[in-house]
């Protein structure tokens, strides 16, 4: 299947200069970039796009290919003849440390990704919310549209490279004349050079700004958990997409709840005389208070399990179970009559209980040795 014309892909003609060709690159670079465009085309799209663009923005290539088209029987082997490796020196470099393995610095890169760290309460966390949060990032400069250049003014084509951004080093070795590429050291590799800078941004084409962004809160979410926000980091460099945004949570303690994944536990105080005779008692949940039956005889840190009443699974998959256990309070300052009850109370009862203790904890022991 034969390439397509490098000037009909871009949608421009031969007499476009490189900021005409960069702004259609640009813009079609957005369109097709696989992490925004999921068209089963879109990737080979993307390629073909940068292929041409690569070719049209280096002087050297574009008028290469303007006179052999994509038929140049060398191959971009230096036109035959003289020893001139040109075209194998990015080989060469990806052995012996040369440039010509470097990332084309015109090529467009995917923004860097930020991270926010969020502070919500205990019941934030199990419900979830939307917010509002303020983060700190590059924006596009408004001044200059981005450009870097003085309004009225525009970035002029390096000099020195010719707006590739590269120049070719020449060194004889014993394999030949080798063609090395290096980054232009006047342009740091942009092919840009700005004689008059914009005030706002200094040159750079992005300021820093607070920018406000809304965040779903999912529901059940834990400490130390994070979610994605996709598009929201630093903007893309020479039409790249821009990095995402990481939301770290930090899940402030309940003073009544604990969890431990989607469960969750707490304590309830009884009296002795609730866990003796049985009782029925309210206990607080996530959502709301609810009954439980305390058997007469319950003795302290039994845990009984409400089902379903614990935290809403963050991926949908149920939810979990609250665990109530029983702490039984030994009374303080007791009247003298209370006294007397109490010691009624142990003189009926001598020691039955502490004997039913034993004898279970005995029979466990002997179990245990048993194997």
């Amino acid at each position: 299947m034969s390439k397509r014309d490098y000037y009909d892909v871009l949608g421009v003609d031969k007499s476009s200069g490189v900021d005409e060709i960069k702004k259609a690159y640009r813009k079609l670079a957005r369109q097709y970039h696989p992490d925004v465009n999921k068209a089963p085309d879109a990737t080979d799209k993307f390629k073909e796009v940068k292929e041409a663009y690569d070719v049209l923005s280096d002087p050297q290539k574009k008028t290469h290919y303007d006179q052999f088209g994509h038929t140049d029987p060398n191959q971009g082997f230096g036109g035959g003849g003289g020893g001139d490796f040109g075209g194998f020196s990015d080989i060469f470099d990806m052995f012996f440390g040369g440039g010509g393995g470097r990332r084309n610095p015109n090529a467009p890169r995917q923004g860097a990704d930020l991270q926010y760290t969020m502070t919500v309460e205990f019941k934030e966390a199990v419900f979830g919310k939307e917010t509002e949060i303020e983060i700190p990032r590059d924006e596009e400069c408004t001044t200059c549209d981005g450009s870097g250049a003085k309004p009225g003014t525009k970035p002029e084509t390096c000099s020195h490279c010719g707006g590739s951004g590269q120049l070719n080093v020449e060194q004889n070795t014993a394999f030949g004349r080798i063609v090395n590429r290096r980054v232009c050291h006047h342009c740091s590799g942009t092919g840009k050079f700005i004689k008059d800078k914009c005030r706002t941004c200094g040159g750079e084409g992005t300021v820093r700004k607070r920018k406000k962004i809304k965040v779903r809160v999912p529901a059940g979410i834990d400490h130390g958990q994070q979610i994605r926000i996709t598009g929201q980091g630093e903007p893309g460099a020479n039409g790249g997409p821009p990095g995402d945004l990481y939301v770290v949570f930090n899940v402030k303690p309940h003073e009544f709840f604990e969890r431990d994944g989607d469960d969750v536990f707490c304590e309830m105080p009884l009296t002795f005389v609730q866990v003796a005779l049985g009782d029925e008692i309210e206990v607080p949940t996530l959502e709301g208070k609810i009954k439980l039956k305390v058997p007469a005889g319950t003795q302290t840190g039994t845990s009984f399990r409400l089902r379903g009443k614990g935290v809403p699974n963050v991926r949908g998959r149920g939810q979990g179970d609250q665990h109530v256990k029983v702490r039984v309070i030994t009374p303080r300052n007791l009247t003298d009559k209370q006294k007397e009850l109490i010691r009624e109370f142990g003189m009926e009862s001598g020691n039955q209980a502490v004997d039913e203790q034993n004898e279970n904890f005995f029979a466990k022991v002997k179990r245990a040795f048993k194997g």
